[in-house]
């Protein structure tokens, strides 16, 4: 018998502006890892995106992080709540598919992006890897976790 734990993890966009000279936008894709299988012994991966476009001239330098996962409170590791259950899973998202640099807000062992000369006209788009740990014993489920993005321009 397979036991699998079907989750989904969203990412919200909240974005801060440093400067009033710029306009910027930020929009994001959701990191949807599909159906987990307690007993595979691989990782589990997924990807989204984030795109960011300024409206300023000069083009803009903008630095993007990522906040902690509300459900854990932390970076290492980020949590995601089973939606009926006490359950969490952990997984975390990264600036590289490798999953050796934690994206975050530049605390704690994490790291941000750096996007230089960003315009309107040109919008940047920003890949997150996201990887699940394999052989986590959780029980079947819809899991979630809202992760806060800020562009400082």
């Amino acid at each position: 018998m397979i036991r699998t734990a079907k989750y989904l993890s969203f990412l919200f966009a909240w974005f801060s502006f440093a400067s009033a000279f710029a306009a910027c936008t930020v929009t994001t894709t959701g990191i949807n890892f599909g159906n987990y299988d307690v007993f595979n012994s691989s990782p589990l991966n997924s990807t989204g995106t984030i795109t960011v476009g300024c409206d300023s001239s000069p083009p803009t330098d903008v630095t993007i992080s990522i906040g902690p996962s509300p459900t854990s409170g932390g970076f290492i590791p980020r949590r995601m709540k089973n939606s009926s259950l006490a359950d969490t899973l952990s997984y975390n998202v990264y600036l590289d598919a490798a999953g050796t640099s934690i994206w975050g807000d530049g605390t704690g062992g994490t790291n941000t992006v750096f996007l230089k000369n960003v315009k309107k006209n040109r919008p940047v788009n920003t890949t997150i890897y996201a990887i699940v740990p394999p052989l986590q014993n959780v029980s079947i489920g819809t899991y979630s976790d809202i992760l806060t993005v800020t562009i400082t321009p």
